[in-house]
């Protein structure tokens, strides 16, 4: 005889059911309503963000003047000056090479055109002539149009760049405001909650900023690398606009995986347009490389054990992030996810019951003799 179903476990089951999916439903409409506030804010938020980024970049310096017997205010100032003439340099080193060789680009790219044309026209593809000129005559004509309506697009992008310009400037007071009253914040933050929160916050908070910190920094120092080796093997094949390649490369390196795809890729684009399909290879076969030394020498050596993620949580999370926020939601997403990581570890932590220590009349199975 089959056994049937007992009706009081099914609604047990049922109303535990029905119970976990009202509880995740309302979190759910919470997280919901957090992140429509936080859209709303993002003009705040922004730059806090950017702000707190160029902190972890910068707080390694401050702390140590400050160890060294700076007061923080000057030692905060000394900082972000520091800070505000490397940025500038490293804006000329991408803005001047590019503006005297944007005609020569221009035409590479226009000369590469017609180079895969004549190379579709024949075996194996074997396009029709027609069908070839009019895509490349109308690519030709978009690539100069862009490069003559300069002043244009300028015009209609002024209040993203005055956005862009306003959320840096904040972002620079609020990094000198963190490097100089930074370390009081988590004692005076731990004050102004109640209960259990006065532990918890602070405790997260400062897993938080050691992870973000440890990831800036760390992605930084191996940027740094790409770009120096990067930059040395376009400079021995003579692609042009090496400087603005080997910074696009230290920058790109703050997006894992997808950004050193992306510098990959422009630097190869701009050696076949203007060196040949041979450079190119050559190119390619150099940031190969180095990728492979990053990936497999200056990563283990550099950041040790690092995040903690799975390089398959990273890649997901740099795709979310790109779809949800486009360049921003990429630049953010892997610090995000784990920040998000501190916090559930930190939960599981709090959750986790403490074993159980073994009963006074309960035999040993050691083999030790009880004291």
């Amino acid at each position: 005889m089959s056994a049937s179903l007992s009706s009081t476990r099914s609604r047990a089951a049922l109303r535990a059911s029905a119970r976990v999916s009202v509880e995740l439903l309302l979190v759910l409409v919470m997280t919901a309503v957090a992140l429509w506030l936080l859209g709303r804010m993002w003009s705040v938020v922004w730059p806090l963000i950017v702000g707190l980024l160029f902190t972890t970049l910068t707080w390694p310096v401050a702390r140590f003047l400050r160890r060294h017997g700076w007061r923080p205010a000057l030692a905060a100032s000394a900082v972000t000056v520091l800070f505000l003439l490397l940025a500038a340099a490293v804006v000329a080193l991408i803005v001047v090479p590019v503006a005297s060789q944007s005609g020569e680009l221009t035409d590479g790219v226009v000369d590469g055109l017609h180079k895969v044309r004549d190379w579709a026209a024949g075996p194996p593809l074997n396009i029709g002539e027609a069908e070839i000129s009019g895509a490349v005559d109308d690519a030709v004509k978009r690539v100069r149009e862009s490069a003559g309506n300069m002043v244009g697009t300028f015009v209609t992008g002024v209040s993203t760049v005055v956005d862009g310009v306003v959320t840096v400037v904040l972002a620079v007071f609020l990094m000198f405001f963190f490097l100089k009253d930074g370390p009081r914040f988590l004692p005076w933050l731990g004050r102004q909650l109640p209960g259990r929160l006065a532990t918890d916050v602070p405790t997260v908070a400062a897993r938080s900023w050691d992870t973000l910190g440890s990831f800036v920094r760390l992605q930084a120092a191996v940027g740094l690398l790409d770009a120096v080796f990067i930059g040395i093997g376009l400079w021995i094949v003579d692609v042009p606009l090496v400087l603005p390649l080997a910074v696009l490369t230290f920058v790109s390196a703050f997006v894992p995986i997808v950004g050193a795809m992306f510098a990959g890729f422009v630097a190869v684009l701009i050696a076949l347009v203007s060196n040949g399909l041979t450079d190119a290879l050559i190119v390619l076969a150099i940031i190969l490389v180095v990728q492979q030394l990053e990936g497999n020498v200056f990563q283990p050596i550099i950041q040790g054990r690092g995040l903690g993620l799975h390089a398959a949580v990273v890649l997901l999370a740099v795709t979310l992030g790109g779809s949800l926020a486009g360049v921003v939601g990429s630049l953010l997403a892997v610090p995000v996810a784990a920040v998000v990581a501190v916090f559930w570890n930190y939960l599981r932590e709090q959750l986790t019951e403490p074993p159980t220590e073994q009963g006074a009349g309960e035999p040993r199975t050691d083999g030790a003799v009880p004291s």
